[in-house]
């Protein structure tokens, strides 16, 4: 991959969708704070981010997409269209977690991102251990310190770094700690009739 990279970063873990488009070596940013809804917008603040620089789809290097932890609906919005946007456009996507873009902007090995009721998901780069979910984050350095810009700004330059750096790279996939709340139904379903 070459250094200057033309790249196209989304996020849509928590209440806003957000996206960096990293051009000439510039990252330029549009975070929409939104509570419902990005399904819907992603795609067209994506084209409109690009339509703002004077670029098209078939201009871009690669995709970077923010791979959680956070809102599992969110969380598959926005890998789901970069895979799809990856297998259209015949070029690599790069799954950056929060996990990381927080590491980035920080330069600490234990790093926190709020999760529900009051905890804390926890992840220490220097243990190799996975994710894990703690109510005290005492010690760790937490993504909420940083505002979505930062982190969506963050996630390009991570994902330009790993393109440029070569080798292969995983398709992106959503990085769950926690199993959804959701649960299937206990109730034994109805018997269809011929």
């Amino acid at each position: 991959m070459r250094p200057d990279v033309t790249l196209l970063a989304f996020d849509t873990s928590a209440a806003h969708c957000a996206a960096a488009l990293l051009l000439n070596g510039t990252v330029h940013t549009h975070v929409e704070d939104m509570a419902r809804g990005q399904g819907e917008r992603l795609m067209v603040m994506l084209e409109e981010v690009l339509a703002a620089h004077g670029q098209t789809w078939a201009d871009l290097d690669a995709i970077a997409v923010g791979v959680g932890p956070g809102n599992f609906t969110g969380i598959r919005i926005s890998v789901s269209a970069a895979r799809g946007l990856a297998l259209g456009l015949g070029k690599p996507a790069v799954g950056v977690s929060l996990f990381d873009t927080t590491q980035h902007l920080t330069n600490r090995t234990r790093v926190g991102v709020p999760a529900p009721r009051d905890q804390t998901y926890v992840m220490d780069f220097d243990t190799g251990q996975p994710p894990a979910m703690t109510n005290d984050a005492q010690g760790y350095a937490l993504s909420s310190a940083h505002g979505t810009a930062n982190h969506i700004r963050a996630m390009a330059e991570i994902a330009a770094a790993r393109l440029t750096a070569g080798g292969d790279l995983p398709r992106p996939a959503p990085l769950y700690v926690k199993a959804p709340d959701a649960a299937p139904s206990r109730d034994v379903p109805p018997v269809i009739l011929p």
